[in-house]
């Protein structure tokens, strides 16, 4: 198996999807309303990437901003939508009045994935209990990756717990990858890949005119060279 590092970027439409594979992506998470933090795109913005780009896709299934899942018949309706399109990878996370995953809205949903692979994004990094909420979701099929900072405060303040949470992969619920994203920058790169830590996420960070412009192919090049390095 290859010990090459993933590398995913935000991608809003088919100009920063093919910025992204040009500059060395592996994989995109396709996404509309950055202001809402990521919401699901539109299944015709889903269609045009997938036409335009041969690497992995992750479609957001999130209808409204915040961690609670709101209308669940909507986003059961959406997740099927996609998977008819063609979509076999996803990012979701859900949690509940407590903190805790919302295990009903997220097992409707995985129920109509059928198997597919997906990310359980940042939800985590506002959970009551980070450890309880792996545990919770371990055996949910598909489930492959955490999209975590570590901390709702961004990567800054989580990397003692990002190293920490790589040092207990293969437990019970450590199984799936940890994919840092939120706040991440190159300079923390190195701890991160010491720890063992080996997929990655940058939105902005690939965007150096900011969120009104496109990917920047160079952008992801120098990511994708850090990576490597």
């Amino acid at each position: 198996m290859s010990k090459r590092a993933v590398l995913e970027v935000i991608a809003l439409g088919v100009e920063d999807a093919v910025a992204a594979e040009a500059g060395g992506a592996d994989r995109l998470e396709l996404v509309t309303d950055m202001a809402a933090d990521g919401l699901t795109p539109p299944v015709e913005t889903f269609a045009g990437i997938r036409a335009a780009v041969d690497i992995s896709l992750r479609v957001m299934l999130r209808l409204a901003d915040g961690f609670a899942a709101g209308d669940a018949d909507g986003l059961v309706r959406v997740a099927g939508e996609m998977r008819t399109a063609g979509a076999d990878e996803f990012v979701l996370g859900f949690l509940d009045e407590h903190g805790g995953p919302d295990l009903a809205v997220v097992e409707r949903i995985v129920a109509e994935l059928d198997g597919c692979r997906w990310t359980f994004h940042r939800a985590i990094d506002r959970a009551a209990d980070r450890d309880a909420l792996r545990k919770q979701l371990a055996d949910l099929p598909g489930l492959d990756a955490y999209l975590t900072a570590g901390s709702s405060a961004g990567v800054d303040d989580g990397l003692a717990v990002l190293v920490a949470e790589a040092a207990r992969r293969g437990e019970p619920g450590y199984e799936p990858r940890i994919m840092v994203g939120g706040g991440l920058r190159l300079d923390h790169v190195p701890r991160l890949r010491a720890a063992g830590i080996d997929a990655f996420h940058i939105g902005g960070a690939a965007r150096p005119g900011g969120w009104a412009a496109p990917v920047s192919a160079d952008a992801v090049r120098e990511w994708r060279a850090a990576l490597d390095a």
